[in-house]
């Protein structure tokens, strides 16, 4: 649970930002391949919509963080422009991969759904090395507890040092993994173009919602009773139900049309 993995001079290695490289390479080399197989890359496609996502991804998920801070911004505008590096909500970043995925395919005119089907598992696999990333820095930590899980950390900017922890970034980034591996079994299954991709927003929603009721940090902003991204989880997990049964019926229309 060491954040700074290596300094050679003036250049350190976090194990952060590691992660997250070492989780946008394999979203990239993921989708690359499933994309040869599809049919879907001409050598740069692939390449050019994750830089897009990536880039749309980052802005999204600063820009939800802010949105969760209003309040202190409202106070002193300066926040925003403070540690622009820290504060990031992962619904943004999702939202705005997915976003810039979907201008990208306008601009090219390409078929959205099946790229957006084609990203998706890449995306949890990220999610996975990501959340790794996390535990490292200490961020997005669990609520104290008594368990023979507890994780203690003692020297962590962001979590509380001394205190056996849930180690919430572990179990996420362990449901993650699982997330990559089922969307891949359900991409062999799925007939219609966008279901692997509500599939992902059925199942991410499910267990961020259930996760949140573990995570310590109160950083990340609240609606009532439930925390942003429970919040958000809600209507995303509903979304995906739809896009799966509506996309599912389109379909199978289409099939029976052509029949006749």
């Amino acid at each position: 649970m060491k954040n700074e993995l290596l300094t050679i001079g003036p250049f350190t290695v976090y194990g952060y930002g590691l992660m997250i490289g070492i989780g946008v390479i394999a979203a990239y080399l993921t989708a690359e391949m499933r994309a040869k197989k599809q049919g879907l890359d001409n050598g740069e496609r692939v390449f050019s919509l994750v830089i897009w996502c990536v880039i749309g991804g980052i802005l999204g998920a600063k820009l939800l963080y802010l949105i969760t801070q209003y309040r202190e911004i409202l106070a002193d505008p300066a926040e925003i422009f403070r540690d622009f590096a820290d504060g990031f909500v992962v619904y943004g970043g999702i939202f705005g991969g997915i976003l810039a995925g979907w201008l990208y395919c306008r601009v090219l005119k390409l078929p959205f759904l099946k790229y957006f089907d084609l990203v998706m598992p890449s995306i949890a696999l990220a999610q996975g090395f990501g959340r790794i990333g996390c535990f490292l820095a200490g961020c997005c930590y669990g609520q104290p507890t008594n368990s023979c899980i507890g994780i203690t950390f003692t020297d962590s900017a962001y979590a509380p040092n001394g205190v056996a922890l849930i180690p919430t970034q572990l179990i996420s980034s362990a449901l993650d993994f699982l997330h990559f591996g089922l969307l891949l079994f359900l991409a062999r299954k799925c007939k219609a173009d966008g279901q692997v991709a509500g599939f992902y927003l059925v199942f991410y929603s499910a267990g961020r919602f259930v996760l949140e009721f573990f995570r310590g940090d109160l950083v990340r902003g609240s609606v009532g009773a439930l925390s942003t991204s429970q919040f958000i989880s809600i209507f995303t997990f509903f979304a995906g139900i739809i896009m799966v049964v509506c996309l599912g019926r389109r379909r199978a229309i289409s099939a029976e049309d052509e029949s006749h």
